[in-house]
């Protein structure tokens, strides 16, 4: 299937039969059974992660593919108009996923573990894995590609940002049993170790270092590696002063996320309420 996918995104045809279809539905298949995923476990990289690039390219191939059609449930009061490559995704009672009513959607090619619980509204786009026990609440954003692992909760109005292109770059990753408070939001390829919690309204992408006050340490982004959130770190959102012109006359401070302890008993304690919920 890998060699077919690349082949056909490198040499577009002048119109996709009916076999190049066939291809695309099988790969939209595995995507929704987790049998492949745009970025996997990869001990050997610094970030522990890699970007399977031909994954991103068969769900471009997609975009390419479907001509916009009517999906409206009622064309006169709510109107939808998507690629007819994807459709939404459908999920079977049997599978363990629960979907709240109330304006959710969840786009086909994602792959979604048992005990899924997604309350309204939220969406989760194509390429998106989201591991078993996890909870998205509503208003959340899980983007196209992005690796949300096992039994995290991501809070409402937090926004798990993608990244779809460029093929190369690896997307927002969010390891087991991370905390993504409300109003969070989480981008350009970061990296959330497991155990983490991110405290309402933390901002995080490859611009904004994050300062540990625990360890003396100061993370950022390098120019081939993502932003990394250290395992079981608790992040807030802080600030820091302007240093030098007219930021250090007029008393001015810059957005800065801060970690302000890492999880323990108590940490735990404090979000074991959420249990309930799933």
């Amino acid at each position: 299937m890998r060699e077919q996918i690349e082949s056909l995104f490198a040499n577009p045809p002048a119109e996709y039969t009916a076999a190049h279809h066939g291809l695309f539905a099988q790969f939209k298949e595995a995507l929704n059974l987790g049998q492949v995923r745009a970025a996997e476990p990869d001990a050997s990289a610094a970030s522990g992660w890699r970007v399977n690039g031909w994954v991103k390219k068969g769900i471009l191939l997609g975009f390419r593919m479907g001509s916009i059609v009517d999906m409206s449930i009622d064309a006169a009061r709510q109107p939808w108009y998507d690629k007819s490559t994807y459709p939404v995704r459908k999920v079977a009672p049997d599978a363990g996923v629960r979907i709240v009513p109330g304006g959710s959607s969840i786009r086909d090619g994602v792959y979604l573990g048992r005990g899924v619980t997604c309350m309204p509204p939220m969406y989760i786009n194509v390429g998106a894995w989201v591991d078993d026990g996890t909870m998205v609440d509503s208003h959340a954003l899980v983007g196209s590609c992005a690796q949300v692992g096992k039994s995290c909760h991501i809070s409402a109005a937090a926004q798990i940002g993608g990244v779809l292109e460029p093929v190369g770059a690896l997307p927002v990753v969010i390891e087991d049993e991370v905390l993504v408070g409300g109003n969070t939001g989480v981008y350009e390829g970061t990296v959330v170790k497991r155990r983490a919690v991110l405290g309402t309204g933390v901002i995080l992408n490859r611009s904004t270092p994050i300062y540990d006050l625990v360890k003396g340490e100061v993370y950022a982004a390098g120019d081939d590696e993502p932003l990394i959130v250290p395992e079981g770190a608790v992040v807030v959102a802080g600030s820091r002063n302007v240093s030098r012109g007219k930021g250090k006359e007029w008393g001015i401070s810059l957005y800065t996320p801060v970690i302000v302890k890492y999880r323990d008993a108590k940490t735990d304690e404090k979000i074991k309420l959420e249990d309930y919920l799933r």
